[in-house]
């Protein structure tokens, strides 16, 4: 499942942790500085691998990628196209 292994990837990348608690699905990575923007695209080569899909330039908004939640409510709807 694509939160589960997103999560894994940002506490291991980001966190360096393994403590689950470390992170709830609706953090915001801006407001708790977890990633900057050479992180967003660590991020966003993770999905692309994962999802076997395309991130455009102008899908690289916060709401599409601040959370965990907001990254598995974008690569839905994504995939629904």
């Amino acid at each position: 499942m694509l939160k589960d292994k997103l999560r894994l990837f940002i506490l291991d990348n980001f966190l360096f942790t393994d403590d689950q608690d470390e992170l709830d699905n609706d953090d915001s990575f801006m407001d708790k500085n977890i990633v900057d923007s050479t992180g967003i695209l660590e991020i966003i080569e993770f999905i692309e691998e994962e999802c076997s899909i395309k991130i455009e330039d102008e899908e690289i908004i916060p709401d599409n990628l601040d959370s965990i939640q907001k990254i598995v409510s974008f690569v839905k709807r994504k995939l629904a196209k």
